[in-house]
């Protein structure tokens, strides 16, 4: 496209990959008494610099991505992405490094562990890390598989498509509910949120579940097909888990999902229950 016929959205908005470490590596950065502070010990991949591979856990451990997103205007990434703002050496370690980040205190919902969801996320770093302290167990299967994920959507003989809502903090309940019927109106089967979006005070629960299923009808009116999203149900107590549970399940929604990390074993089988 030449400069002459170049649309303002072109100008706004262009996809691709572009290096952590600029925007989410801040040695300059001042931590606030509001912020809550991490350290991880990570060993980059080999060429990845130190200052790259602690911003990379910084952003998805937070706002950001593997890649830019058109939904990245839609929020405030100063005020809610993660930064990492210090790296050490480990002292006896060959190319092992602590990295702190800072996280500010609204990407967590009151009251809730949650927030451990932030540390299972940063698994995501693919290709960057190659460890992190962090040692998880899984020792129960769904309450469904994925015959029956087929039969909600009534999807067989392909693929299923679908993808997780970025950024996955940041966003308002109306500009999310936005992103997720873009996504499903575009051609995706469901989409997903992130085990980090609870209940914050951007995005309360209830307003997000609404949004989002206004999203699932209007894509399924326009489309024929039936849609889904993962409605996170995740809360700090069993009951409140079941209270958006069963208001998901109210406004006939086909799908909610619950981060047993973080919830445990049974609140999970008290969900499936």
């Amino acid at each position: 496209m030449s400069p002459q016929t170049e649309t303002k959205a072109s100008v706004g908005f262009k996809a691709g990959v572009k290096e952590y470490k600029l925007t989410y590596y801040t040695p300059q950065y001042e931590t606030k008494d509001t912020d809550i502070l991490a350290a991880f010990r990570v060993t980059p991949q080999p060429g990845v610099p130190p200052e790259e591979a602690g911003a990379a856990v910084a952003a998805e451990s937070s706002t950001g991505t593997w890649t830019t997103v058109w939904t990245d205007g839609l929020t405030s990434l100063d005020r809610y992405k993660g930064r990492c703002y210090h790296i050490e050496p480990v002292p006896g370690e060959a190319d092992q490094y602590i990295c702190y980040v800072a996280y500010p205190l609204d990407l967590f919902e009151e009251g809730s562990v949650m927030y451990l969801g932030s540390k299972p996320c940063v698994l995501y770093v693919w290709k960057i890390c190659e460890s992190l302290l962090l040692i998880l167990k899984l020792s129960k299967a769904l309450p469904h598989g994925i015959q029956v994920e087929r039969d909600k959507l009534n999807k067989y003989g392909r693929p299923l498509l679908g993808c997780t809502i970025k950024p996955k903090l940041g966003l308002s309940a109306k500009n999310y509910g936005r992103a997720v019927y873009e996504c499903l109106r575009g051609g995706l089967d469901f989409t997903k949120d992130d085990e980090n979006v609870n209940s914050q005070p951007f995005m309360r629960w209830r307003d997000r579940f609404l949004f989002c299923a206004e999203a699932i009808y209007k894509s399924q009116a326009e489309t024929g097909e039936i849609k889904g999203h993962y409605l996170n149900a995740t809360a700090g107590t069993c009951e409140e888990m079941i209270k958006r549970a069963v208001f998901a399940r109210e406004l006939g929604v086909p799908i909610v999902m619950h981060d047993y990390l973080t919830g445990g074993f049974t609140a999970n089988t008290s969900l499936a229950h």
